[in-house]
């Protein structure tokens, strides 16, 4: 793996107590109402790590996903942001800030709703694999007759569970999600995630890019039940992003997102195994697919 490659980050050298190590993010206590979220260079695919990650990936991430919090402090103003700072909190070790830097979010605390708010513009994936069986996705029926890549002629919300580590998310359907939070919380976070999608999907079509699905997280402020935006937000690792130069219905797409990766560990047998380690072509073409999302996305060099 290339010195470079960041895939852990220990407690120790960054100074502060770690309360949570997920797929790609290691989150760390700063007080009692602000958290430091790292983004490694981690990658997974159907809900396994790999063994080796992607060089720049982390900082990838979260430098697109705060030009996105910016672009939504703009459309959608009313909508709270975990984001409080792309600095790092005094503390840190100098030693360590090179590190952290650049791949390292200071956010809100709040808690957090326990799904995954998936919006989908077009059937593909585990959708369209449903609906190839049942005509429906996530329960819901559909027009009869789409075609594999196919723009929905409305977005459409399909929750799915959040899995603990180790285990696969759920799709379920909306009524499953209201039971889950509660209609009134359900119905906001509906309407929230395709007021996202909408805004993200058009601002992404004039510069290349098809959105043709995005998981979105929330948190409730504990003072005013108000939703609260949080984690990533529409970046390779939580998107499926297409070229629209290339995009044809009836087939799969040409993907900037983990597609490659993907498609690889399909066509090798290895979808869903632990201990997996990318070949150094896969990685660096993964790689290659995320900067060039970036730099459509946000008109700016990486790095």
């Amino acid at each position: 793996m290339p010195s470079d490659v960041v895939v852990e980050i220990n407690a120790k050298d960054v100074g502060l107590e770690k309360i949570a190590s997920g797929k790609v993010r290691e989150i760390f206590k700063v007080d009692d109402e602000t958290l430091l979220f790292v983004a490694t260079d981690r990658i997974s695919a159907y809900d396994v790590v790999l063994e080796n990650g992607i060089s720049g990936k982390g900082a990838l991430l979260t430098q697109l996903s705060a030009h996105w919090f910016d672009l939504i402090r703009t459309h959608i103003p009313s909508l709270q942001l975990h984001l409080i700072s792309l600095s790092l909190p005094p503390t840190i070790p100098p030693e360590t800030q090179p590190l952290l830097v650049n791949r390292s979010m200071q956010v809100r605390r709040h808690p957090i709703l326990p799904i995954e708010s998936i919006v989908r513009g077009y059937i593909t994936g585990s959708a369209w694999a449903e609906y190839r069986a049942s005509g429906t996705v996530n329960g819901m029926r559909l027009a009869a007759g789409l075609r594999e890549s196919q723009k929905l002629e409305t977005a459409i919300w399909t929750p799915s569970t959040k899995a603990e580590a180790g285990e696969h998310d759920e799709n379920i359907s909306k009524e499953r999600a209201g039971e889950i939070l509660g209609e009134e919380v359900a119905g906001r976070v509906e309407g929230m995630s395709l007021r996202l999608y909408e805004m993200a999907r058009d601002y992404a079509e004039k510069r290349g890019i098809l959105i043709a699905d995005t998981k979105f997280e929330f948190g409730l402020d504990a003072q005013t039940n108000e939703l609260v935006l949080v984690d990533e937000v529409l970046t390779p690792d939580s998107s499926r992003f297409w070229s629209a130069e290339s995009y044809v219905v009836g087939r799969s797409q040409q993907s900037y997102d983990k597609q490659y990766l993907r498609d690889w560990l399909t066509s090798t047998g290895n979808r869903g195994k632990e201990g997996v380690t990318l070949p150094e072509d896969v990685a660096r073409r993964t790689a290659e697919k995320y900067t060039e999302a970036y730099e459509r996305l946000t008109g700016k060099a990486w790095p």
